[in-house]
């Protein structure tokens, strides 16, 4: 009988992110993974205790590229962007992992120095106690849903097109607005939605 191969995390959660991306997060199972190595669930056992944990390490993983670093040109409001388009791009490259960051964002040493930076470019800023606090969540919330929203119900999908097509008379300011949506590229969307939060953040 052969031996068990030896894993180690990179090649576990490697594995996970590319079920993930074939299959969606629901595709995210033991025996799935396993299949993924070429081993059995059991044998996965031996390195992640379990589901929450495996899921933990594909966060990690799925955010590894990140650049955490602080920039230091611009203002504040252009370094929180910066920081902000950094995490879009390389969590875009695997939009179905965006729900598990908020589960999991105090487990990934990638996005606790990325939260670091962005914090300590939001106290420079003046903003602290609570405040602070309530922006850092406003930011998450923006970035999290504004990702998942260019992938799941992009404005070049069907949904906007079918909403551009309601009535006028029952509907006139969706169906209007619908139709001018349909004309604004995904980075015009991601930026201009949070020019908006910053500058209410900066009020």
């Amino acid at each position: 009988m052969p031996r068990p191969r030896s894993l180690n995390p990179i090649q576990i959660a490697s594995a996970a992110l590319a079920v993930i991306d074939q299959g969606g997060l629901s595709a995210l199972t033991m025996r799935g993974v396993a299949k993924e190595l070429n081993a059995t669930a059991m044998c996965l056992y031996r390195y992640v205790a379990d589901r929450d944990e495996l899921e933990a390490l594909v966060v990690e993983q799925a955010l590894a590229d990140v650049d955490t670093t602080a920039p230091v040109d611009g203002d504040w409001r252009e370094r929180v962007a910066v920081l902000v388009r950094r995490m879009r791009v390389v969590i875009g490259c695997h939009p179905a992992v965006v729900p598990l960051l908020p589960v999991h964002r105090h487990r990934s040493p990638t996005v606790l120095r990325w939260t670091e930076s962005l914090l300590a470019v939001l106290a420079e800023a003046g903003l602290d106690g609570t405040r602070r606090a309530v922006a850092l969540r406003a930011l998450l919330a923006y970035t999290v849903g504004a990702i998942q929203l260019e992938h799941l119900g992009p404005l070049s999908g069907g949904g906007t097109t079918a909403m551009a097509a309601l009535s006028p008379a029952e509907f006139p300011h969706l169906a209007a607005t619908a139709a001018d949506a349909r004309r604004v590229d995904p980075d015009a969307e991601f930026d201009g939605g949070l020019e908006i939060l910053l500058r209410g953040l900066a009020t």
